[in-house]
């Protein structure tokens, strides 16, 4: 990727190296509005699942608790005792964040809306945010009850290492899914979503959030193909990167590497094909039209 000429934003939150010895209680569960985990965000969970033997679905079954409230403050500088390659980190997230900040304000724009861009906050560990306490092995994740993404970027040695999609679009393609999110927010889907979600039985449920998922996978698409048109972000073989790390997290895989065995009915973030299929569909579109996973005719089953 190209992001030499990319400005960082300022909303990132860096909170590696805190003092998290007052954070407990990481098991009770994740609520305060429901915490949001990206299709990014289960691959963790379900490596968890993996190392220890538990059925991945037992481990997010954990995540309607209730929860605290967030407190984070900003920081633009990385704390003294980080790494080089941390702060290389913090720049590369802040440079992404910036994009996405670029993109979506002028496709809201172009809409007559106002973008509202999230904070990012960068832990290690674990963290206290709107919709409880997280630990790394939650994964990257969008909170709708305090409107911010949460990421330990350890993840993406857990992406390259265990999932076999590395390179810098691969870790970009993780925020932007987490944005899609914020930008679903924004656009009042997911209150509606949600709203609607009460009224469904588990099945039923799993099959809205794989559209909620698959919408997060079209809009990484659309800001990437915005991002290109604008500043010429992508370099050979990016694209692909996308689509392998779109791949890597498809529930067919991921059920398949922690269990054996594929259970389409308790999909919450769609198989690999339909991961890839709505990434492209995004870049190829380059705009939130492209993107309706929720029409009746929509390739999501």
């Amino acid at each position: 990727m190209r992001l030499d000429d990319q400005r960082e934003s300022s909303n990132i939150d860096d909170e590696r190296g805190a003092d998290t010895s007052g954070i407990g209680g990481a098991g009770g569960g994740f609520g305060g509005g429901r915490m949001r985990i990206g299709g990014i965000g289960a691959i963790a969970v379900v490596l968890v699942g993996m190392y220890f033997g538990i059925d991945p679905r037992l481990i997010l079954g954990l995540l309607d608790g209730s929860g605290g409230s967030v407190q984070t403050q900003q920081s633009q500088a990385p704390h003294p005792q980080q790494t080089a390659q941390e702060d290389s980190q913090r720049r590369f997230v802040a440079k992404v964040l910036g994009s996405t900040e670029d993109v979506w304000t002028q496709q809201f724009q172009a809409m007559g809306r106002t973008y509202h861009p999230p904070h990012l906050v960068l832990f290690t560990d674990v963290i206290q945010s709107g919709c409880g306490v997280a630990q790394s092995a939650t994964g990257p994740f969008y909170c709708p009850a305090d409107g911010r993404v949460y990421l330990d970027t350890a993840f993406f040695q857990e992406l390259q290492g265990r999932l076999g999609a590395g390179g810098d679009f691969a870790r970009a393609y993780v925020i932007a899914h987490e944005i899609g999110h914020h930008v679903q927010d924004e656009l009042g889907l997911m209150q509606r979503t949600d709203e609607l979600r009460q009224r469904l039985d588990e099945r039923g449920r799993n099959a809205l959030s794989v559209r909620v998922e698959l919408q997060a996978d079209c809009y990484a698409g659309v800001w990437a193909k915005q991002a290109d048109d604008a500043k010429h972000i992508l370099e050979t073989g990016d694209v692909e990167q996308g689509i392998t790390a779109a791949a890597a997290v498809g529930d067919d895989r991921l059920q398949r590497m922690s269990r054996g065995t594929v259970s389409p009915d308790s999909f919450t973030h769609g198989s690999s094909a339909q991961r890839v299929a709505w990434f492209k569909r995004g870049f190829a579109g380059g705009a939130i039209g492209a993107c309706d996973t929720f029409a009746r005719n929509a390739d999501v089953e």
